[in-house]
């Protein structure tokens, strides 16, 4: 069981101003001010917990 849906990791990349750069395979990219944080996208398995505090850390937004 994976701990978030990748759809809940887009969507709260793109709450926060994060844009859709672009999607190579699996992994899709978004940009903000330079910086850019990839999102896995491994078919219907979601994100796994340290994955997505990675990505949250990487992108510079907390979750409450």
């Amino acid at each position: 069981m994976s701990y978030k849906s990748v759809k809940y990791v887009i969507d709260l990349l793109k709450k926060n101003g994060f844009i859709f750069k672009s999607q190579k395979g699996s992994h899709i990219k978004f940009e903000k001010d330079g910086k850019i944080v990839v999102v896995p996208n491994h078919s219907s398995k979601g994100i796994e917990k340290g994955t997505f505090h990675s990505i949250l850390k990487e992108a510079g937004i907390e979750d409450k």
